[in-house]
């Protein structure tokens, strides 16, 4: 069985890892965090990407797609290989990018389906308040107003035109993801119903 994706996109502090968690709950998917991925890469002992994941995740940049992808795939590999039931994945923070969605169809292609995105639309306003607010007990490096904000510019000029691409294939569901955390999911789990 080839691993079924669903990719969830939206600006930092939308959401996405919030929704994840109560989907997961719920329903038969495993949720792959780009983010905690590399999180994870960065601080594993003899890691050879550990210090160039950490210079680009403190500049707010996109690290490199090929370090990004492999751990996904790797992810991915590992869940099926342990229950091969558990085909069902949702990939959180990732395409953030042009290079990020080519990487993908090259490393990818015709060894996953991409099903559909989750989009939580959500104002710039609102995320940045979030993320502050996590910000003092996330423990997170980039929870920082200088961080926020270069990576809020970063999400529209390089990932919004992603969700663009999907709008047109009809792969998107629009999410207002400015409302409360049960609300958001009432709307998630009719997608994930009608979908299923």
């Amino acid at each position: 069985m080839k691993p079924q994706v669903v990719f969830v996109l939206g600006g930092p502090g939308a959401g996405k890892g919030t929704q994840c968690a109560k989907i997961v709950e719920n329903y038969s998917y495993t949720h792959l965090s780009a983010g905690d991925l590399l999180r994870e890469e960065r601080s594993r002992t003899g890691s050879e990407f550990g210090q160039l994941i950490d210079t680009y995740i403190k500049e707010g940049k996109i690290v490199p797609v090929e370090i990004t992808i492999n751990l996904l795939k790797k992810a991915m590999e590992e869940t099926m290989k342990v229950d091969e039931k558990k085909f069902r994945f949702l990939i959180d923070g990732f395409p953030r990018n042009q290079d990020n969605l080519q990487g993908w169809n090259t490393v990818m292609d015709g060894k996953a389906d991409v099903k559909f995105v989750l989009f939580f639309d959500c104002s710039n306003e609102v995320c940045i308040d979030r993320c502050l607010e996590r910000g003092k007990s996330s423990g997170r490096t980039d929870d920082n107003r200088a961080s926020l904000e270069k990576r809020i510019q970063t999400y529209l000029q390089s990932t919004r035109p992603i969700i663009e691409q999907y709008e047109k294939q009809g792969k998107v569901h629009k999410i207002d993801a400015s409302r409360s955390v049960d609300e958001v999911f009432a709307d998630v789990k009719n997608i994930l119903e009608k979908e299923s």
